[in-house]
């Protein structure tokens, strides 16, 4: 498990993935660790991976998506702003993406984004999300997901910073 935290005078945030599917590849891990390690000592990410349902030939799908569902809300905590990350979701820019982790770290809430199984995400955890957003328009695979997050995360950190990392 990968944890960062992000202190400044307005308030700590904590940014917390929630996944389904475990046992991501050695490259997944060296990724969102490489920007992890990145961030100021203050800032807090949390990658949890929950299990995967197994899908048999004749699984009853829709019954799967909700089981999966009950195990990422199980980890949301009431005071989360909770973003579920799916297709359909709004398309953020870098500097909107910045914005928007501006405004959650300035209200004290915690920033949790649900990434659901090779189904997507149950209606529940639609219905929880605060917000839905897209990483692309495209279907990426899971353990990318992880580290196109951690990026973003640090990319939006530098624009709140004034880092020099991200050159607009």
């Amino acid at each position: 498990m990968l944890i960062l935290t992000w202190q400044t005078e307005q308030a700590t945030v904590k940014i917390r993935l929630l996944g389904i599917g475990t046992k991501m590849p050695a490259w997944v891990e060296a990724g969102v660790a490489e920007y992890s390690k990145r961030l100021p000592a203050p800032f807090r990410f949390e990658c949890i991976e929950l299990p995967l349902i197994h899908r048999g030939k004749n699984a009853d799908t829709a019954r799967l998506i909700k089981q999966e569902g009950e195990s990422l809300l199980a980890k949301v905590q009431s005071q989360d702003y909770v973003v579920a990350l799916d297709v359909k979701g709004k398309a953020l820019s870098t500097e909107q993406l910045a914005e928007r982790m501006g405004d959650i770290r300035d209200r004290g809430a915690q920033l949790c984004l649900l990434v659901g199984g090779p189904d997507g995400l149950s209606t529940d955890c639609l219905s929880r999300a605060d917000e839905k957003w897209s990483l692309s328009a495209l279907t990426l695979p899971h353990p990318l997901v992880r580290i196109v997050v951690a990026e973003q995360i640090y990319r939006g950190w530098s624009v709140l910073a004034g880092h020099p990392y991200h050159r607009a």
